[in-house]
């Protein structure tokens, strides 16, 4: 069967109708949830049942591209950044030292073990070398597995932040092996150009971003998510567009955001969750439909014994490495050291060897695809077990929420309380968005000149007016209070 434009959002609707309800019932059976979408697209492609003729890898490059766009951002809005703060240091070394060691640790021994030349060795290495942010996101934030202390916004940081190290070393290495008569010492200002810049457009773009947010008057709730959708792809391409590294700008663009007062926050977390989930399923059927069961078979053995050498040997290696001049306990290290879960991204780092036409390329995809399945089957399936061995998970009764968490879930408040708001206070002429308002208290309502008002982000606080504030607890309410009526620093001074 053909894709064309009469059938392709039938056959793709159908695909994602069947990928959501077989993907309720996967976890009974122990298997990752993106594992079976993968399989769904591999079912319905040219080697398998429905027949599909899908061999473009240019389409399945921007549909990757797209996708990873919203998987990363949705991941980086999710980012408690006071939960990160304390291992900020460890999760950034871990995704740029952790990714260089584990793709120079596996292309070393992919040179060994195949006819591979040294950069298509370091090539392999690069791809497959960061772990895949949409496995490890939808796998940690599962009911099934909670852990203790900083592991989870650890894991979380590091892998929504390696993507950009693992992308630049497979362009540069890329580049080496279509250009051989280039030294490895040609791409360093390559490398350091895409980092610096995509870092400093990455915090650019979400302060303005905030300010774009806040400030613009839509007529229409709906509409933020979707100013917020056109932040982040102008953030990405306009950063691509000066030589950045985009994936980067985004996800600290996305942690930037989320971690700031918004107008309709709610909204744009509850909208970018089902979106994450959106892409991550429609990125695993496109990368489905791309492979060709019948050319991986033949890689079966040099695939696994280069996987499982990833699994048991690059990835411990590279954390403990990595990790050596922090304090960590070693069962923390080992546990991190598991969850180097591979997915979709190796795949779509993939198609561009593909894409340049080199000699290797078909193996070296067929290999990167053996990879991620087998990662995500051997580890994706074992680590709720091996938190439990390690003695690192916690009862799912004392699972932490976040911020962005206890938002899109609505926790009820337990205490409420009307405050006035005093004429000589704070908050007057200010909108609620910019009060620094207490996270763990709203304002549900306001009393003003003997009416009600239902309040957002962008109402404005007038004198006198009478707010009915809810919290999770009492001290709750008294934060909330200083924070309306704290006098002004001027008058203090006077």
């Amino acid at each position: 069967m053909s894709l064309t434009i009469e059938n392709i959002l039938l056959i793709g609707s159908l695909l994602l109708f069947v990928s959501i309800i077989a993907g309720k019932t996967s976890y009974r059976f122990g298997v990752p949830t993106l594992l079976l979408f993968l399989a769904i697209g591999m079912l319905a492609g040219s080697d398998g049942i429905g027949g599909i003729q899908f061999d473009d890898p240019v389409i399945a490059r921007f549909i990757g591209v797209v996708c990873l766009n919203f998987i990363l951002f949705s991941g980086g809005l999710d980012t408690n950044w006071k939960a990160v703060k304390p291992i900020a240091r460890q999760g950034i070394v871990l995704s740029t030292l952790g990714v260089l060691l584990t793709a120079i640790t596996l292309g070393t021994f992919v040179w060994f073990v195949t006819d591979f030349t040294f950069y298509e060795s370091m090539l392999l290495g690069s791809i497959v070398s960061s772990t895949d942010a949409a496995a490890v996101f939808s796998i940690l934030r599962s009911k099934s597995l909670s852990l203790k202390s900083n592991l989870r916004p650890t894991l979380e940081l590091e892998s929504g932040s390696n993507d950009p190290m693992a992308y630049v070393l497979t362009i540069a290495f890329l580049t080496l092996v279509v250009n051989q008569d280039q030294s490895f010492v040609s791409i360093i200002p390559m490398f350091l150009q895409q980092m610096i810049i995509g870092g400093i457009a990455g915090i650019a773009f979400g302060k303005l971003g905030k300010v774009i947010i806040n400030r613009i008057k839509l007529d229409f709730e709906g509409l933020y998510p979707t100013l917020v959708i056109a932040i982040m792809f102008i953030t990405f391409s306009a950063t691509d567009f000066v030589g950045g590294n985009g994936f980067l700008a985004i996800y600290i663009c996305a942690v930037y955001l989320g971690n700031q007062d918004l107008i309709h926050k709610k909204t744009i977390l509850k909208m970018y969750d089902g979106l994450a989930w959106l892409a991550q399923i429609v990125l695993f059927l496109t990368l489905g439909l791309l492979v060709f069961p019948s050319q991986v078979l033949p890689v079966f053995g040099v695939g696994l014994i280069i996987s499982l050498f990833l699994i048991i040997v690059a990835r411990p290696v590279s954390v403990f490495l990595s990790l050596m001049f922090f304090k960590m306990k070693l069962r923390r290290r080992f546990y991190i050291s598991w969850v180097g879960l591979r997915g979709a991204v190796p795949i779509v780092f993939a198609t561009y060897p593909l894409l340049a036409g080199i000699e290797k390329a078909d193996m070296i995809f067929n290999i990167v695809f053996f990879i991620s399945v087998t990662s995500v089957l051997i580890q994706g399936t074992t680590l709720p077990i091996v938190a439990r061995w390690l003695n690192v998970a916690l009862p799912i009764t004392a699972k932490p929420l976040s911020e962005a968490e206890k938002l899109i879930l609505d926790i009820p408040k337990t205490a409420m309380r009307e405050i006035e708001v005093l004429p000589d206070g704070y908050a007057v002429n200010k909108k609620i968005v910019n009060l620094g308002f207490p996270k763990n208290a709203i304002i549900a309502m306001i009393k003003r000149n003997d009416k009600y008002l239902t309040p957002n982000g962008s109402t404005v606080i007038q004198a006198n007016d009478v707010l009915v504030v809810l919290s999770d607890h009492l001290e709750g309410l008294s934060e909330a209070a200083d924070c309306l009526n704290k006098q002004l620093r001027t008058q203090k001074i006077l």
